[in-house]
């Protein structure tokens, strides 16, 4: 993915993140996104990772894996942490992030 992204890429993160960047890491060092945007598309894939994991669990896999543990550690390193306690009780529950570094947190649903 280059440094910075055009409208149309960023488009695209915000619609599929696992299939424009090659990573969570690779969110994080992207120079041309702000801090909020980071956030943004990380909680638009924590989302869409948990929806996978779920799949799975539900026997309904044999797509791609889920990215849920890199894209939760992506996350605390650009939040400072998850705050598992004030999450949803789902199978989803809900991606709340303290805002030790400012900013606020995002939640996941559709």
């Amino acid at each position: 993915m280059k440094a910075q992204l055009s409208p149309t890429d960023l488009t695209r993160a915000l619609l599929d993140p696992a299939g424009t960047f090659d990573g969570p890491g690779e969110v994080l060092k992207s120079a041309g996104l702000s801090r909020d945007r980071k956030l943004e598309i990380l909680c638009l894939w924590a989302y869409d990772a948990a929806e996978l994991a779920v799949a799975e669990e539900e026997g309904m896999g044999g797509g791609e894996p889920s990215q849920l543990d890199a894209v939760m550690s992506a996350l605390n390193d650009l939040t400072g942490g998850y705050d598992s306690e004030h999450g949803a009780p789902t199978k989803h529950r809900g991606f709340c992030f303290s805002a030790k570094r400012g900013g606020a947190g995002c939640s996941g649903g559709g």
